[in-house]
C-alpha cells in the first residue's frame, strides 16, 4: 500500500512538474515573439533616459529680487539664512550652507545669484503614481460607504428608499464614466464652485471631483454586491437573531453583514481593481494621474514604448498588490 502511494505521488509531482515546465516555455516563447518584435521595428531605445521619469537631481538657483548689498549671511545647523538689504525693503533665503555663491557686504542686483544647489525631486511618473494611489484609496473609502447604504436601501421594505437606490444604479450603470467625469467637474463643479466663490468661500480643486465622480460609480456597483451578498445568507439568521430581542439594525450589524463581507470580497476587489483603472480617465479634468503622467512625458522626451510600458507595469503593481491583499484577506475570514 505504501509502495502504492508513493508511485502515485511520483506520478502527479511528474505531471505538475511536466506542465510547469509547459507554462516555462510559453512564457519564453512570448519573450521572444516581443523581442524579435522589438529588433525588427525602426525604433532607438533609450532606456537609459527612463530614470529620470523617477527621479531626478535639480539644479536649484536662488537669487536675488532688490538691488542692494548682502546685509548678513548666517550660519543655522547646516542651513544659511542670507539677508539681501535695498532701497525698496529687504529679503532673506534659508538655503543650505555649502550653496552659497556671495559674501557679506557684496553689492546685489536684481536677478544675482545668492546660492545654488541640487535636490532630488520626484519625477513625473512618481507624481503621477502617488496621484492615482491617493485617488483611487479615497474613492474607494466614499465607494464602499456609498454601496453600503446603498445596499441597505436597496433591500428596503420603505419605497421611497428602495426606489432612490435602484434609480441611483441603474442610473449611474447606464451611462459611460467619461460622461459622468465631464458632467461632476464641467456641470456640477461650475455651479458648485460658483456658489462658493459668490460668498467668498474658494474653489474646490479638480482632484475632489474627480474623486466624487469614481466614488458615486464604484458606489453603484457596490450598492449592487453587497445586497446580493446581503440576500446570500439565509433569512432564518435574521429571523433567529429577531427572536432573541435583537432590533433589525443590530442582526444587520451583528449578524448578517459580517457574513455577506466574507461573500462579497472577491468581486469588491475586482471593482476597486477596475477603479484603479478607471482613474486614468481623470486626466480629461487636468488631474496628472499615472496615464497623464506618462503622456507628458512622451511629449517631451518622444519615448512613447518605454514610458506606456512602464506605466502599464506601475498599474500592474498597484492591481496585483490589492489582489493580493484582498486573498489575504479572505484567507483570515475564513471560519477556523
Amino acid at each position: 500500500m505504501e509502495k502504492s502511494n508513493n508511485i502515485k505521488k511520483l506520478a502527479k509531482s511528474s505531471r505538475y512538474n511536466f506542465w510547469v515546465g509547459v507554462f516555462s516555455a510559453f512564457c519564453l516563447v512570448i519573450a521572444g515573439i516581443f523581442y524579435y518584435a522589438t529588433q525588427k521595428i525602426e525604433y532607438v531605445w533609450r532606456w537609459n533616459r527612463v530614470p529620470i521619469y523617477f527621479a531626478y537631481e535639480d539644479e536649484i538657483e536662488i537669487t536675488s529680487e532688490l538691488d542692494g548689498e548682502v546685509e548678513s549671511i548666517k550660519k543655522k545647523d547646516k542651513n544659511a539664512i542670507i539677508t539681501v538689504k535695498g532701497l525698496d525693503g529687504s529679503e532673506s533665503h534659508t538655503v543650505p550652507a555649502a550653496s552659497v555663491v556671495v559674501e557679506e557686504g557684496e553689492s546685489i542686483s536684481p536677478g544675482d545669484k545668492l546660492a545654488r544647489y541640487k535636490e532630488w525631486k520626484p519625477g513625473l511618473l512618481v507624481i503621477g503614481l502617488w496621484i492615482t494611489l491617493k485617488v483611487s484609496v479615497m474613492a474607494t473609502i466614499f465607494g464602499v460607504l456609498i454601496g453600503v447604504v446603498g445596499g441597505l436601501m436597496r433591500i428596503s421594505s420603505n419605497p421611497a428608499l428602495k426606489w432612490t437606490s435602484i434609480a441611483y444604479v441603474e442610473m449611474i450603470r447606464g451611462s459611460p464614466l467619461m460622461v459622468q467625469i465631464l458632467i461632476w467637474y464641467f456641470v456640477l463643479g461650475t455651479v458648485i464652485n460658483d456658489l462658493l466663490a459668490a460668498y467668498g468661500l474658494g474653489r474646490i480643486p479638480a482632484f475632489w471631483y474627480g474623486v466624487a465622480s469614481l466614488a458615486c460609480f464604484a458606489g453603484a456597483y457596490v450598492t449592487e454586491i453587497v445586497r446580493a451578498g446581503i440576500q446570500s445568507i439565509h433569512r432564518g439568521q435574521t429571523e433567529a437573531a429577531r427572536s432573541v430581542g435583537m432590533t433589525y439594525a443590530q442582526s444587520m450589524l451583528h449578524i448578517i453583514l459580517p457574513q455577506a463581507l466574507r461573500r462579497i470580497l472577491p468581486p469588491l476587489a475586482g471593482q476597486f481593481i477596475s477603479l484603479i483603472k478607471d482613474s486614468s480617465l481623470l486626466g480629461m479634468i487636468a488631474i496628472r494621474e499615472l496615464t497623464k503622467a506618462a503622456r507628458e512625458a512622451v511629449t517631451s522626451s518622444l519615448q512613447p514604448f518605454e514610458l506606456y510600458m512602464l506605466c502599464a507595469v506601475l498599474y500592474l503593481v498597484l492591481t496585483f498588490t490589492l489582489s493580493m491583499a484582498v486573498q489575504y484577506l479572505e484567507r483570515r475570514s475564513q471560519p477556523v
